[in-house]
Formats: structure tokens, sequence, C-alpha cells
């Protein structure tokens, strides 16, 4: 007996310092597999949100139940399950779209899914372009020096701005598919433009919007390496700071000064909006952050404590309180880190959605009040 409890002590031990557990993910109830593709695979953030990686395949026990035992660091993860593509990913039991699966792993454990639905078992509608007149592509290959890479950057105008020959403030925002059109978003859009199109001559913005880099989003907008590679989020701000706006400065008419500059964006675009701001107060003025991926990158926080910001610097924090057991907590965090500056209370907002989940959805909720505090200081 003592060897086995000195066993499991020294199991427990090795879990906390490696930081590693067994996971076994195993099906329960299964949709009936209508189409030709009949595996299994696990796509989420713990393997980049690959649909189809054999290490996350699980495997028939000829029962009619599926399974994988992984070994995966301790940590919170979001994942779906597919049967190797995203257009086969899984659904509700009438095709409808489900939210990303949550889990906190700290100890070796099963995590049971049922699956009610495949994506491919239901007739989909065609996307529909769903742009406003106001919105523009720049260019589908604008070039990012810092990365040595390429990417389609989308501006929207006021809707008077051919003749109204006033300057405006400018909002900058991360993964430009989903901001404005329904057609390039991978799962719902924010909406911005119809949002935009309703604001009232005196309260009116440019927004420019810059595409995520499929594969590259997770570390361009990391600043800092982790498990999924090396953070090239600090080219990713220098590209915004020193070839995008000085463009969009050239050649629209723009309020050019920080308190007129804001960056935004939510979960990984959150966190380096955030890290934008810091960095690069001077520039960027104001930063809405939204649903921030902190958990990635906690070394952010140290930078929060050490770097000085301009008085009139202003932070919107929000999120729902639905989306990860650490959402809501690691954000006010980082609030009260930048409270703890001594900056005017006005200038840093914070705001829990009650229910709301990790998706484009919420965010389309969120960006009036957002947008009505950002403009009522200008």
């Amino acid at each position: 007996m003592r060897r086995l409890t000195a066993f499991l002590f020294l199991l427990f031990c090795s879990t906390l310092l490696f930081g590693q557990a067994q996971v076994i993910f195993k099906t329960g109830k299964v949709a009936a597999f209508k189409t030709a593709a009949k595996n299994i695979f696990l796509a989420g953030d713990f393997n980049n949100w690959n649909p189809a990686s054999p290490k996350w395949q699980l495997q028939s026990d000829g029962s009619g139940n599926y399974q994988a035992i992984i070994d995966i660091p301790v940590g919170k993860y979001s994942f779906k399950s597919t049967k190797g593509a995203w257009e086969t990913v899984e659904c509700g039991p009438n095709g409808g779209d489900i939210d990303n699966r949550n889990i906190s792993i700290t100890h070796d454990t099963t995590i049971m899914i049922d699956i009610a639905g495949w994506k491919d078992d239901f007739p989909q509608q065609p996307k529909k372009h769903t742009a406003s007149a106001n919105v523009h592509i720049i260019s589908e290959n604008f070039d990012m020096p810092q990365l040595g890479r390429q990417r389609r950057v989308w501006i929207y105008l006021p809707p008077d701005y051919e003749k109204s020959g006033k300057k405006y403030p400018v909002i900058y925002m991360h993964d430009g598919q989903n901001l404005f059109d329904e057609f390039t978003s991978g799962y719902g859009e924010w909406g911005i433009d119809e949002i935009m199109d309703k604001m009232p001559d005196a309260s009116e913005s440019i927004i420019v919007g810059i595409d995520h880099g499929g594969d590259y989003r997770i570390t361009e907008y990391d600043p800092y390496d982790s498990k999924y590679g090396k953070g090239r989020g600090a080219d990713y701000v220098d590209f915004l700071v020193k070839n995008l706006k000085p463009y969009i400065d050239a050649h629209y008419r723009t309020k050019q000064d920080a308190q007129h500059t804001t960056i935004a964006g939510s979960s990984m675009g959150g966190l380096i909006s955030m890290y934008a701001v810091l960095k690069y107060p001077k520039v960027f003025g104001n930063g809405g952050i939204f649903s921030p991926a902190f958990w990635i990158a906690v070394q952010i926080y140290e930078l929060a404590k050490q770097q000085s910001l301009p008085a009139g610097t202003r932070f919107y924090f929000v999120c729902g309180d639905s989306e990860s057991d650490s959402m809501v907590t690691d954000m006010q965090k980082m609030a009260g880190i930048i409270q703890a500056k001594g900056l005017n209370e006005n200038n840093i907002t914070t705001v829990i959605m009650q229910g709301e989940r990790h998706n484009e959805k919420q965010w389309n909720k969120d960006f009036p009040a957002f947008y009505n505090w950002l403009i009522k200081d200008y």
C-alpha cells in the first residue's frame, strides 16, 4: 500500500513538475456517417486548429466508439471534432453551428465527446458578400517587409468621405476577414460596416482591417515564443507602425495623432492590440481589448507593469463570462495593472458580458458600446 501511495504521489508530482497530463478523448453518442468521410479528428488550439492532424485522429475500437490517448501540457483548451476538413466539422442535430468545446486539463483525465451531427450532412446555403459600399480593399497583397509576407488590407470610409473634406480618426483592426464581409469570414462577421453606416456624421471614423495570416495567425499575434512557434508579434506591430500607418496617413485624410489612433481586436487580436499600445503608446492612444488571449503570453503582464504610458492613454476591456475559466480574471488582472499606473479612471473601462461566449456574435454586440466610449473624448 505504501509503495502504491508513493507511486501515485510521484506521478502527481511529475505532472506538476513537467506540466504533462495523459488525456483520453473518447466518443459517446456519434451521429451516423452519411458520407464517405468516416474518420474523426480533433482540431483545437492544441494543434493550431488543424482539422486533419494524424496525431489527433481518434481510432475506432471496433464497437462503434472512437478514442485517442494523448499526452498534452496541462492548461485550458478549445476544440471541435471534424472528419478531416472544416467542411465536415461537427454541428448541432439540425446542422446549426455549435460553440467550441472548452476543457481545463490539470491531471490525467478522460474527455467524453458526444457528436450530434456533421456539417457536410446538411445542405449549406452559399455565402454571400455582405460588405457595404463604403468598404474597399486597399490591396490583396500589401507588403509586410518585417515578416517577409503579403496580406490583404481593407478600409472602411465614412459615407460622406468623398464630399466632406474632413479628417477622420482611424481604428486599426486585426482578422480583417471577419470584420466586414460574411463571404470571407470563418465563423460569421463582426458587421463593423453596418454598425458604422448608422453613425451620425459627427461620429464617423476610418477603419482599417488587416487579414490574419492563416497558419501564421497565432505566431504573428503573439509577441513571445510559445508552444506554437516563435512569436512574431513585434514584427507585426512594427509593420503596422512603420509601413501601414504611414501609407494610410499619406493616402487618406486622417487625424494622425495618438489621441485619434486606435488599435482593436479580439482573442489573439486582443493580445496583440494590448502589446501594440504598450510598445507604441505615442502612436496608438487607445486600445480596444476584446476577449484577450493573455493566457498564451503571460509575459505581457510584466511588460505592462514596466511600461510607462502617456496620461491620455485609454483602454476598453471587454469579454464574456462564459468564454473560459480564466478569461475574466486574466482580463481583470491586466486592467488592474493599468489602473495602478494612475491613469484617469475614466480612461479605463472593463465590461463583462453576461452569458456571452468567445465568438463574432459577441464582439458584434460589444462594438457599439466600445465605439461610443471611444469617440466621447474626441
